[in-house]
Formats: structure tokens, sequence, C-alpha cells
């Protein structure tokens, strides 16, 4: 999908980066983009696999126990993202994320909804970064990014069914 591995990839969406950035920072000599991240992911990888205790993962990646579970759902989301089959579901999928995290974070505020903004641009800005690695435009992508979901379709049946419980009851 993009220049940047699976693995950098996923290091990227782990760690808060944007694609461009990550791609910015790596074969300059940067030990942390080249190496220590994408060694992260390795780690995460081998754990979920053999089902680490989350104590052995915490120590692993040098964090505190209290996060492993944060880490867990973060790689969850970061695969999910990157495995998208089409750049245009992986921007989806980004968004929805983003708007899931904000929406348990409280999205009550001025403030809140800035910092939502921000997360929906640069996944935007990875959307452009995958178009432009594959010589695609936004259009050609315009098809499937104006589909409905399956939530859509699901919330549609369920109004309707709904609309029809309330006509046979004589209240609709």
């Amino acid at each position: 999908m993009c220049p940047l591995t699976r693995k950098q990839m996923i290091a990227a969406e782990l760690f808060g980066y944007s694609y461009a950035h990550y791609e910015n920072h790596l074969g300059i000599g940067n030990v942390r983009f080249d190496k220590l991240m994408p060694d992260d992911v390795d780690i995460m990888k081998r754990s979920e696999q053999e089902g680490w205790h989350s104590s052995r993962l915490a120590q692993a990646i040098e964090i505190s126990e209290e996060k492993v579970e944060l880490w867990q759902r973060k790689y969850r989301e970061a695969k999910e993202i990157v495995d998208a089959p089409t750049p245009a579901e992986a921007f989806r999928r980004g968004i929805r994320h983003s708007i899931q995290h904000a929406v348990e974070e409280g999205l009550k505020d001025k403030a809140s909804i800035e910092r939502l903004i921000t997360q929906i641009c640069y996944r935007a800005a990875d959307f452009g970064f995958c178009l432009d690695m594959e010589k695609k435009q936004l259009s050609d992508y315009s098809e499937e990014l104006r589909e409905e979901t399956e939530y859509d379709r699901e919330e549609t049946k369920r109004i309707l069914q709904e609309g029809l419980e309330q006509i046979k009851k004589g209240t609709g």
C-alpha cells in the first residue's frame, strides 16, 4: 500500500506518527525509527501469538503493567488499519478508531473537538501519502468511500423493524 513496510506502518500507528513523518525519519541514523519501534512491533506480535502475561509484555517493551491493555488495543487497531484491503478502507478504519477514542475520552468541549479534528486530519494525510505512493487519486476511491457500511445497513434494518412494529401496534 505504501513505501513503508507493514511493520513500519504498524509502528507509525502504534506510536502515533503519520506515515510521512515516519518515512522522513528512516535511513538517517535515527535508531528509534529504524530499529526500536519496529522491534516493539515484533515483541507485540510475539506476545499476541504466544499469549504472554501482561507483566512479561510490560517488561519487554518497557511500559508500566497498567498500560499493557492499552498497548494491546493500539496494536490490534494498528493491524486492522494497516491490513485493510484498500487505502480507502484503511482511512475509514482509522477515522472510526479516532472517533471511538474521542467519544471514550469525552467529546464534550471545544478542545476535545479540536483534538478529534486534528486526528482526522492526520488520517487524511496518511490516506494522501498512500495515494501518492500508489500513483492514485482520491477520485479513484470516491465510490468506495461513499459506500454504506455494515453498520449503516444494520441500523437502517433496525429502524425499519421498529417502524413496522409500531405500525403493527397501531402507534406508527
